[in-house]
C-alpha cells in the first residue's frame, strides 16, 4: 500500500503549468513544510515535502492556496528519475496528491497573516503601522470572493472549532 497523509504549511504559492496534450491539463506543484514531532539539536524542525496535483484540483490549488496556509493532503509517494545535460541521473521523490483540503479557517489564516504583517512593519519602521496589512487582508478577501457554490460551501463549513488542533 502506498498512501501518504500530510498536514503542513505551504512554503510558497502553488506553481501551475499546463500539459502540452491535445486537452491541456493543469499540473500544480507546491511544497509543504511538515513539522517533526521529535526535534533533535542541530536537526531541522520540519521536513519539506514536494507535492504535485493534476487537473481541476491543480487549478483549485492555484486559485485558493497561498503561502503560509495550513493544508492537509493525501496521496501516494512517487519516485522518478531523469538524466541531466551531463548524463548524471537525478532522483525526485514527491507526493502525487489525490485529496487536498484547508486545515485552518480562512479567518484564522487572515488573522495570522495580519499579525505577522504588523510585526514585520513594527520591526522595519519602529511603528505599528497597519497600512500594509490591510492591503494583504483585502487581497485575500478578494481571492475568496470568486468561489463557485461548492467551494464556497466548503469554506463556510470550516470553522476553527472543527479543527483537530
Amino acid at each position: 500500500m502506498n498512501k501518504a497523509i500530510l498536514m503542513g504549511r505551504l512554503t510558497r504559492d502553488p506553481e501551475v503549468r499546463y500539459s502540452q496534450s491535445e486537452t491541456p491539463v493543469a499540473v500544480a506543484r507546491y511544497t509543504l513544510a511538515v513539522n517533526r514531532k521529535i526535534k533533535k539539536d542541530g536537526e531541522p524542525d520540519a521536513d519539506f515535502i514536494n507535492c504535485v496535483v493534476f487537473g481541476k484540483s491543480g487549478e483549485f490549488a492555484e486559485k485558493y492556496f497561498k503561502k503560509g496556509q495550513m493544508i492537509c493532503i493525501s496521496g501516494r509517494i512517487q519516485v522518478r528519475s531523469y538524466d541531466d545535460q551531463t548524463g548524471q541521473k537525478h532522483w525526485i521523490t514527491e507526493v502525487v496528491v489525490e485529496e487536498q483540503a484547508f486545515a485552518e479557517s480562512k479567518n484564522s489564516f487572515e488573522t495570522r497573516l495580519k499579525s505577522e504583517s504588523n510585526n514585520n512593519n513594527s520591526n522595519a519602521s519602529g511603528s505599528g503601522s497597519s497600512s500594509s496589512s490591510s492591503g494583504t487582508d483585502s487581497g485575500l478577501n478578494s481571492s475568496f470572493n470568486n468561489l463557485n457554490p461548492e467551494e464556497s460551501q466548503m469554506l463556510d463549513d470550516l470553522d476553527d472549532e472543527d479543527l483537530p488542533f
